[in-house]
């Protein structure tokens, strides 16, 4: 065994709930926190940045308890960092390689107990990619399960060029990364977007032909019609006035009723997928969006969910860096 690999601890930090509740009630730091163990098919990495997303409080408070992991539990599902050892079936990834990826491969089925706010987490080869040569570890953490998301949706409803899109939610995580996918990979012929007032001009600078200010205009009630509506915030009894006939309403939101005939899909993640988007990344045609409020260190990683909850997140998620590790 090389230095590297017999020099990693069997403790780390970890923020870990024990019970289901509010995180600022429940999320408590464990400095004595056991390294998780390594599967033949895993490797293990160095968080140098880790990212929150809706799905990590909704965990917390306890929405998925039928199909949740059991309890204590580290969230997080997205994660930037340094690969330290890697299982015996592991055969592309290498000790000193930098990878990003969601660890855990169905996002609301039995995931991982130990997340990615931690100092290490592990993660099955074909969940992660090598990080792009652009982008910093913290803007990297940012985009695993928001562009999985926004990737495996706009497949479901088959776009393609020469169709139009409505996303619903477009100042959003998932929602900026929609309107960038369906303008530059696959090839939407217009895309349409709806945000406050105030995020009108971010709409468009991604790549959005019509920014709708859902706060003046119901999209529903406009003359034009879509093929296909992108609902990344639950609002599908509307959504299905505004298609065309033969027209597809994709959600992701878990819970609720849906109105037909919108459907909806929990993410499948994939190393692969982000492979095939990594030529997007580093070219500029796909991009974070990273909220300028929305960066806080490992040890403020309280106030980073009070900071999610508020609902004001824009673009991606909230990211938490490693103090020792803090790299742009």
């Amino acid at each position: 065994m090389d230095n590297t690999a017999s020099s990693i601890p069997s403790k780390m930090k970890a923020w870990v709930y024990s019970e289901h509740g509010k995180p600022v009630d429940v999320l408590k730091l464990d400095s004595n926190y056991d390294v998780p163990q390594l599967k033949e098919d895993q490797v293990l990495i160095k968080v140098v940045a880790a990212a929150l997303n809706p799905v990590d409080f909704k965990r917390m408070l306890g929405m998925f308890v039928h199909s949740d992991s059991p309890l204590p539990s580290v969230p997080g599902y997205d994660v930037a960092g340094v690969v330290l050892k890697v299982g015996s079936q592991v055969r592309t990834l290498k000790e000193g390689d930098e990878v990003y990826g969601n660890i855990n491969e169905k996002g609301l089925d039995r995931p991982k107990r130990s997340g990615t706010l931690a100092e290490y987490t592990v993660a099955e080869e074909n969940l992660l990619a090598l990080k792009p040569k652009n982008l910093g570890f913290i803007e990297a953490a940012a985009i695993p399960l928001a562009i999985g998301t926004a990737y495996e949706g706009l497949q479901k409803t088959a776009l393609s060029p020469g169709k139009s899109i409505l996303v619903l939610r477009g100042a959003g995580g998932v929602g900026t990364m929609v309107i960038q996918l369906a303008k530059h990979v696959f090839g939407a012929s217009k895309v349409a977007a709806t945000s406050s007032s105030a995020k009108l001009e971010l709409l468009k600078s991604l790549g959005a032909d019509l920014a709708i200010d859902y706060t003046k205009d119901n999209f529903e009630d406009l003359p034009e019609k879509f093929d296909v509506i992108y609902d990344a915030i639950g609002q599908s009894e509307r959504a299905v006035k505004a298609i065309k006939e033969g027209g597809k309403v994709v959600t992701i939101e878990p819970v609720g009723e849906l109105a037909e005939p919108a459907f909806r899909f929990i993410l499948t993640s994939s190393g692969a997928m982000l492979e095939t988007l990594n030529a997007f990344l580093e070219n500029g045609k796909v991009k974070p969006v990273i909220d300028p409020r929305g960066t806080f260190a490992f040890s403020q990683t309280p106030q980073a969910f009070s900071y999610l909850e508020t609902g004001r997140v824009t673009g991606a998620c909230i990211k938490v860096y490693m103090e020792s590790k803090h790299q742009q």
